[in-house]
Formats: C-alpha cells, sequence, structure tokens
C-alpha cells in the first residue's frame, strides 16, 4: 500500500516538481495550491503525512498547522524560508514534527518523510496490552496515547516519539545523537535546534514542576528524571537499545 502524501504548497512550480518526484519514489501525492484546500484534503482523511508550507496566499501554515492539530495527530513536515529561525520555532510549538527549509532537496524530503512514516509505523505495532505506567504517567503504545494525572496530552507524532525513547531509559542519559537519530530517524547536525525544540515543548506539555521531568545532562544529552514510585513500575531495556 502506498504511503500518502498531502503537499500544499502555492509555488506551483515547486509543488509539482516535488509532486512528481515523490510519486516517483512510490508516493501517493494529493496535492493543495492553498490552506483551504489542504485542509479540505485533510478533513477527507486521504493523507498519512503532510508536508505544508508556510506562507501561503489564504490562510497562513502556521494556521493550517493549528487547524490540523485540533483534528488529528497526522505528521506534519514545514516547509520553511531558509534562515528563518522564528517560523521553525512556532511551527514547533504548535506542533511540527520536523521543518526543511526551501529551496528543499527532493531526495532529503523522501528521507524526511520516511523516518517520520516508519516511527509512526513502528509505534502502531505494539501489543494491544503493552501500556506502560511512570508514576503518574501511563503510555497506551497503541493508540499512542500519553496520559498525565488522567489527562490526555496532546502530543505531536514526534514529541510523541522523544517521549518514548527517553521514557525506554528513564533514569539514565540519552546522547543527544542518538536521541535524534532514535526519534526524529536521522542524525544530528550542526547548530540543528530541532530536538532542543521538541524538547521543551514536552517540558512545557509534561507541566511546570521543578526539577524538570526532563534533565539535560550538559556535554551529554537528556533524561527522563524518575520518581521511587515509577522506579519500581519500569520496564526492562538493554542498555543502548531502541525501544
Amino acid at each position: 500500500m502506498q504511503n500518502r502524501v498531502l503537499l500544499v504548497e502555492d509555488d506551483d512550480e515547486l509543488r509539482q516538481l516535488l509532486a512528481r518526484y515523490l510519486t516517483g519514489q512510490g508516493f501517493d501525492v494529493r496535492e493543495a495550491a492553498n490552506g483551504t484546500d489542504g485542509l479540505s484534503l485533510a478533513a477527507e482523511g486521504f493523507a498519512d503525512v503532510v508536508v505544508l508550507d508556510i506562507m501561503l496566499p489564504d490562510i497562513s501554515g502556521l494556521d493550517v498547522l493549528r487547524e490540523l492539530r485540533a483534528r488529528t495527530h497526522l505528521p506534519v513536515i514545514l516547509l520553511t524560508a531558509r534562515g528563518d529561525e522564528t517560523d521553525r520555532i512556532v511551527g514547533f510549538e504548535v506542533g511540527a514534527d520536523d521543518y526543511i527549509p526551501k529551496p528543499c532537496n527532493p531526495r532529503e524530503l523522501v528521507a524526511r518523510l520516511q523516518a517520520v512514516l516508519r516511527r509512526v509505523a513502528w509505534d502502531h505495532q505494539a501489543d494491544v496490552d503493552s501500556a506502560r505506567v511512570f508514576g503518574d504517567l501511563k503510555v497506551e503504545p497503541e493508540q499512542r496515547r500519553v496520559i498525565l494525572r488522567g489527562e490526555v496530552l496532546d502530543l505531536t507524532a514526534t514529541e510523541y516519539e522523544v517521549l518514548q525513547v527517553l521514557l525506554a531509559h528513564a533514569g539514565s542519559v540519552v546522547r543527544k545523537t542518538d536521541l535524534m537519530q532514535w526519534a526524529l530517524g536521522r542524525r544530528l547536525a550542526a547548530y540543528d535546534r530541532t530536538l532542543d525544540m521538541h524538547i521543551s515543548n514536552l517540558r512545557r506539555k509534561l507541566g511546570a514542576e521543578e526539577p524538570s521531568r526532563i534533565e539535560t545532562v550538559r556535554g551529554l544529552g537528556y533524561s527522563f528524571r524518575i520518581t521511587d514510585v515509577a522506579a519500581a513500575q519500569l520496564p526492562r531495556q538493554a542498555a543502548g537499545s531502541k525501544p
């Protein structure tokens, strides 16, 4: 079965180029030249993943992302202007899973799409009875759902994957390079703050308690802090293995 990509981009030449390339790589592509049409196609349940330009003629891509996040947990990759860090930061805060600057390399876009889809597919293979509890935090992999004190957290697909890796190694340090590879499916590049932004969003959604549940280990990576109650509930995980 082909993976379905919804491509929302108002630049006709770029959109058609990307659509042709993605189709040639085995994707089933639907195109939208504006945010309104993109939201309509998403509402029809067509897409497995959305590639969304921030600069659209009718609705801001960030507003389209907000609408999508109100309705669905579909993975979203943003197309952003090169060097525009503000848009990227806001995009992650709103719920983007990844971004790629324009003009983009079609091969890199394919790699990002495959990484996102692999993460989602891998997690969907979880057993029905594999829910895990970490103190007041419960993870239900089949529904890709995280519940904190009885409330379901509104996590993006990538935030969920980052949290899954940290929880699988709770109490231990996960190197940034490993976390980037395991959760985002790509190598950590110099000056790439994508992972830091996802961690920041997770901390906010997990609550403002101090110390933070996700600790920064300077020069190494991140660690999920566990309580004594949560420690007794931790699943056994082979050191250095992907969760």
